[in-house]
Parts: C-alpha cells; structure tokens; sequence
C-alpha cells in the first residue's frame, strides 16, 4: 500500500477525544500522581492486614515470599523486581503472631526504610548457583537454619506457606521439622479483594497508561514499526514511575493473526489494523492491563474490519453487562456472549481474569474450553478484566479489554479511552 498518500487525500478518522487523555503538561514532563500519602499508607496497612487475615484462614504459621509482587503486596518494598524474578536474591517472612522480616539484597537495606509493615530487616542469605557455585550447599543450610530458628516458636508443628522456591530448599526446611504448604494460593485469595484506598492506586495507573495509549494513537501512522509504537507507552510508563511492561503485544495488519506475536520491526502500512495489549505494571505496581485496535493513519476501517471489531465489541459489552457479586463463574459461562463458529480457531482463550499488581487469579476460561475452569464465584471489590479477540482465517485479529470493579450495582469501568467509532 502506497505509504505516500497525503492526509488530504484519504478519509482520516482522527479521533480528538483520544487526544484528552495525552500529558496535559506537554510531551516533554511526566505525569505526577495527586494521591495523598495517606491513600498509600491506608493500602499499605489493609494490604499486610489483609495478609495476615488469610494466613489465620489457612492455618499457616508463616509465610515465606520470593515472588517480588508478593513481597510489593505485603510491604510495599520493591528492589530489581525483574532481575529477582529469576534470581532468589531476596525474600520476606511474614510470621502469624510475630515480626515481619526483609531479608534484602547486600548493600540495599536502606530501600526499605520508612515502610512500616517491616519490623526488621536483615541480609538476604544468596544460595544461588551463579554466586555461591560449589557453596551453595553449605549457604542453602545456612539459609534453613536461620528460617526454622525464625518460625519454630514452641514445640508444636509449624505450616510455613512458601509461593517459590527451589526444590532442594523445600527439602531442606523440611528435613529441619517444618510442614510446607502452598504460600501462591494463600497470596492471591488475600490479593483478590481490594480496598478502596487500592482502587485509587490503580486508578492513577490506569491514567498513565491511557495517556500512553494516547501517544501510541497518536504515533499511528504509516512507515513507523510495532516496535516504535510499543516504546510510547513504554516511556510514559516509566517517566511517570511505573514499573515494567509484561509482554511486548503490539503487531500491526498480517502479523496480528495468530496472536501472541511480539512488535517487530515491521512498517506499519496505512489502513493496517494496529491491536495491542498494553500489560503494564505502572505507578505504585498496580497493572493497567487494557487492548485497543485502530488503524493506521486513523483511516476508516474497511467492511472486515468493521465486521470483527463489531463482534469484539458485542463481546466486551455482553459479557460487562453479567459482572456483579455473588455470580459463579459456571453461572456467568452459561450467560457468556458465545463466539460464532468461523472465530473459535482464533479465540482468545479467557474471557475474565483478575488484576492487582498484575494479572490475578481468578480466570475464567472462554466458553469453548470451560470445561476445565476452576470453580468460583465473582465478589465485590475483585477487579476484573473482560478479554476479546476475534479474526477468523486470513483476517487481521481485533484486540479489546476493559478492567473493572466489581461492586454492589454491577461492574465499574476503570479505563474510559474511547473505543473506535464504527
């Protein structure tokens, strides 16, 4: 397609109700969050609160974290999250009747100064291969002595939920009499519910990635790549405090269908279908987990385009107007906008997950597959992201998402970037 066309000369569709959600400061200055710390330091204490609930509800003793979102959850501590996803360099022990204890990575003990959910802090005992080499036997043990000296606190059992951890520490504190149970389904029942002061939080994230989006619409145009398009929300993320993006899903015209391409260096050619998901760890490690689909160039869709974003859009609004508390996940299967025929190749495999600090427990599978979901049932104050993805064969893919609050009168959209007139 001849990339040279001039505005004039093509039917552009520029949405300016797009362009309200751009940095009202100008491109050159971050967003700056308006949140009172005490809406912080609230979220703070209903979140190590909530913890401590959940662990009382399970009968765990103690519970020892790894995962850098568990350990966010609980102390609001954040230290290379990324680097220690896949490198156990530091950990926290949160004990039922006793203190709350970071174990931080040498030399970043001060990283936590001032976060009140911590009652000690300590060096973080490295037994990785990489650092430790033929030591890490003898640190490992060093490691386990000093945890079961932490959570053996009489002679009765001791049930210490864990979220991840390697199978030879596992081994190790059982072999010192502990009873290890699973710490991950403990932490995403606390982590489902949240509190008000939590939804303010993610509320400011859910801005920041709006006015990232916004300059990815506004960079839409014909010769620029995915992967140019994708940096815009990348770089209003991070200048405006955010954290990390989870996945790299901005693909344009053929390369949207099948899903799950990564942006490229493809060039966008005008009238290309552009579809992302933005899966954006932003402000305070709150997600902003939301999908569009436009054209480049912001020219008018042509007729299969139109057809499959009306489709995506149905789903979104059909499976939105079921959302409210007390409804199972079997209950809203059945009810489920149920995708034609021609699309079910090319589904996006969820119709709902939870979203916290990221994407959460619950999910609730697409009607075609839900015969393996968990069971469950939709409450009040979960946070909810409602998918769609439809294409069918040789067709580009239409990518939509929405994330809302479940609350008493139904479902709350937190997002509100436009979606596309048809």
């Amino acid at each position: 397609m001849n990339n040279t066309v001039s505005a004039s000369a093509r039917q552009v569709m520029k949405d300016e109700r797009k362009r309200s959600y751009l940095n009202a400061d100008g491109m050159d200055r971050p967003l700056i969050s308006t949140l009172d710390q005490a809406v912080l330091d609230r979220a703070r204490a209903y979140r190590i609160g909530r913890l401590r609930a959940k662990m009382a509800e399970y009968d765990c003793d103690a519970m020892l974290m790894y995962d850098p979102v568990n350990i966010r959850y609980a102390f609001d501590s954040s230290n290379m999250s990324i680097w220690t996803m896949h490198n156990a360099a530091r950990y926290a022990l949160v004990l039922a009747d006793g203190p709350a204890i970071m174990f931080e990575f040498e030399g970043c003990e001060h990283l936590n100064a001032g976060l009140f959910a911590i009652d000690e802090v300590r060096p973080a005992v490295s037994w990785l291969y990489f650092s430790a080499g033929d030591q890490a036997e003898h640190r490992m043990n060093e490691w386990a002595d000093e945890i079961a000296s932490l959570v053996k606190r009489g002679p009765g059992p001791v049930r210490l939920g864990i979220d991840k951890l390697e199978p030879s520490g596992a081994f190790a504190l059982q072999a010192r009499g502990l009873t290890v149970i699973d710490g991950q389904e403990i932490l995403e029942m606390a982590r489902a519910i949240k509190s008000a002061d939590e939804i303010e939080l993610m509320r400011w994230t859910v801005r920041v990635c709006e006015a990232g989006m916004a300059r990815m619409y506004e960079m839409s145009e014909p010769g620029r790549t995915e992967r140019e398009i994708w940096a815009e929300l990348h770089f209003e993320n991070a200048r405006s405090g955010g954290e990390w993006l989870e996945t790299k899903l901005v693909t344009a015209g053929p390369r949207t269908n099948p899903w799950y391409n990564e942006c490229s260096d493809y060039r966008i050619q005008l009238g290309d279908m552009i579809s992302f998901d933005t899966d954006m760890v932003g402000p305070y490690g709150y997600c902003a987990d939301l999908s569009r689909s436009w054209t480049c160039g912001h020219v008018a869709m042509k007729a299969k385009q139109k057809e499959l974003y009306s489709a995506a859009l149905d789903q979104i609004n059909h499976n939105l107007a079921l959302l409210k508390p007390g409804v199972t996940f079997a209950e809203f299967n059945e009810k489920s906008w149920q995708i034609p025929e021609k699309y079910v190749p090319y589904r996006y495999s969820l119709a709902l997950h939870g979203t916290g600090l990221c994407d959460e427990w619950p999910t609730v599978l697409l009607h075609p597959d839900f015969a393996r979901n968990c069971t469950g049932t939709i409450e009040a104050n979960m946070v909810l992201n409602v998918e769609s993805l439809i294409a069918e064969a040789g067709s580009e893919s239409i990518k939509l998402e929405t994330q809302v609050l479940i609350t008493e009168n139904g479902a709350e959209r937190l997002d509100t970037f436009p979606w596309e007139e048809i």
